[in-house]
């Protein structure tokens, strides 16, 4: 019954791919016995089948690509060399960097591909692969944030015990804690994903392999798949809601207190790159998988928002709002090079 809808409005899409020639109506499935097949592979729709258009996405994606890794590398470079960003914030800022270029990693280089190719398949494992990295780096960024919303609280509110509280032994800690959450998110969802049977049609109606697209397309029961999709939501979504919501309250009432303007504004400047940052993700990552799979260009649009755009505004928001990472940059490009004697 929950996949009915998605077959009815993909019916013209599956017709015109039956009446191109014998070369590109090929649709790989296997047998099971009766008049039963299974998929082996799905179509992604992508972003436009206009020659033009596809040759503009290309080089813009290309461009923001590299951006992405340049900007991330840069970022993961400057912390990792200058001594006077080897601090909990930075720690926690140098996995996120890598996050977002990991992130964009796993959709932008297929993406470029299906531009220039004319069929956009992809294999079962392949989709389920990219969504299990998918969901397991948005899980991982989501604690990580809220990581580094505690963070800033600590430094805030207790700046005496700052160095005890966030020593380096908790900070591994945070971190391996939110990797291992989002390893479990991704896994388990994925696992639950591939136990059920595809039977066509096999268009999915986005540019990369995500979770809501691809469950339209079950021939069988979703029920259990959407459960653990909306329990990890919850769960993981409450849980750091609360942390950065608590945390940030904390940090707005002690700043609030400081009669310092000066205070204030360094408290208010530290933290303001995070919390841009923060809305950013939610609001592009709820929106897209809070929201009925449907395949309307706002879905598309969400899903380009934070695979390609977050990554790339990230480091530039922590470069560009934060003193410290400007001049940590300033110092690293007017480094003269030692000569040799």
């Amino acid at each position: 019954m929950f996949c009915a809808g998605s077959l009815l409005k993909l019916e013209t899409h599956l017709s015109l791919l039956f009446s191109s020639s014998p070369s590109q109506r090929k649709l790989e499935c296997s047998m099971e016995g009766g008049n039963t097949t299974t998929v082996t592979e799905f179509v992604l729709l992508g972003l436009s089948n206009n020659p033009h258009i596809q040759a503009v996405l290309f080089v813009t994606f290309l461009v923001a690509y590299l951006l992405i890794l340049t900007e991330n590398l840069l970022m993961l470079l400057v912390i990792s060399t200058d001594s006077h960003l080897h601090s909990p914030m930075y720690f926690f800022l140098s996995h996120l960097s890598f996050l977002d270029a990991f992130y964009s990693s796993i959709i932008v280089p297929k993406l470029l591909e299906h531009l220039l190719s004319k069929w956009k398949t992809v294999s079962l494992l392949e989709c389920f692969t990219q969504i299990s990295l998918v969901i397991f780096s948005g899980a991982t960024e989501t604690c990580l944030l809220s990581v580094m919303a505690y963070d800033r609280f600590q430094a805030v509110c207790h700046p005496l015990l700052y160095a005890v509280a966030m020593n380096r032994k908790v900070c591994t800690g945070l971190v391996g804690a939110s990797w291992a959450i989002g390893m479990g998110t991704g896994l388990v969802n994925t696992i639950l994903l591939a136990q059920h049977h595809f039977c066509g049609p096999n268009l999915v109606r986005s540019f990369a392999c995500e979770l809501p697209p691809v469950l339209l397309l079950a021939c069988s029961d979703p029920s259990v798949s959407i459960a653990s999709i909306l329990t990890t939501m919850v769960i993981l979504g409450l849980v750091t809601l609360v942390l950065l919501l608590g945390s940030y309250t904390r940090i707005i009432m002690t700043a609030l207190r400081i009669n310092s303007a000066t205070g204030r504004s360094k408290i208010f400047s530290t933290c303001s790159s995070h919390f841009l940052v923060v809305t950013i993700f939610y609001a592009s990552g709820l929106s897209r998988y809070m929201t009925p799979a449907s395949g309307s260009v706002l879905e598309q649009v969400l899903s380009v928002q934070y695979s390609v755009v977050t990554p790339l505004l990230n480091p530039l928001i922590y470069s560009l709002k934060n003193q410290e990472v400007k001049a940590a940059l300033r110092r690293m490009l007017t480094k003269k090079p030692r000569l040799s004697s």
